[in-house]
């Protein structure tokens, strides 16, 4: 919302938010929102985008919801080119619905499905989505960033706002990936989560850029 109001944006936006931990989001951000059902965000988005390609057309989604019930939606989302952007909250976990091991949840990381913890001969490898997506020939820009201290939380806010003016640009189809924490489903305190994201997911999950536009723009 920040990136939004200073680029004068916000009543110039729609978002989209699937059931989820972002089902409430629409309570928290002041631009126009429409609920999708769980994981077809980008399918609502994509309708939205190409009967008002004028607007900017954002998606907030956790991991279980992209990564899984909606792992189909986003990467065709993406290999169409759909121009708008998706904002990917990663915890590595199930939030709302109580915990469960997500696509993204580490090996022998512990959750209410993995009580001895993940392992990849049960559940396979949790997957890495910022690389994923980068494969397919319609996304432009694909960003990894993470909130675990202000000096990332500050590079977050300027990949949000480079996705925007990319999308204005009309280019394809833009993400950015999040790592968050879950402090509640991980059992942790707030600042044992920090550590847990740079610790453990830092490593699996590294930040960067993983597709840049053509030209650079």
């Amino acid at each position: 919302m920040e990136a939004l109001d200073e680029m004068g944006k916000l009543g110039h936006t729609i978002g989209v938010a699937p059931i989820g931990c972002s089902v409430l989001c629409h309570k928290y951000m002041n631009v126009d929102m429409l609920e999708s059902a769980h994981g077809r965000a980008p399918a609502v988005a994509s309708g939205i985008k190409r009967v008002h390609p004028e607007k900017l057309v954002f998606t907030y989604q956790g991991d279980g919801d992209l990564a899984s019930i909606g792992a189909a939606e986003i990467i065709h989302a993406a290999a169409r080119g759909e121009k708008f952007t998706t904002f990917f909250v990663n915890n590595a976990i199930y939030g709302m619905t109580g915990g469960q091991m997500a696509p993204t949840t580490l090996i022998g990381q512990k959750s209410t499905t993995t009580q001895t913890g993940r392992t990849v001969e049960q559940a396979g490898a949790p997957l890495r989505v910022s690389e994923l997506i980068a494969t397919l020939g319609g996304a432009v820009y694909v960003e990894r960033v993470a909130l675990n201290s202000p000096a990332n939380i500050i590079k977050a806010k300027k990949a949000v706002r480079r996705a925007f003016d990319i999308q204005e640009k009309k280019l394809g189809f833009t993400l950015i990936e999040f790592l968050s924490t879950c402090p509640t489903n991980w059992g942790m305190t707030p600042t044992a989560a920090m550590e847990f994201v740079s610790k453990e997911m830092l490593p699996y999950f590294p930040l960067g850029v993983y597709r840049e536009p053509e030209g650079g723009e």
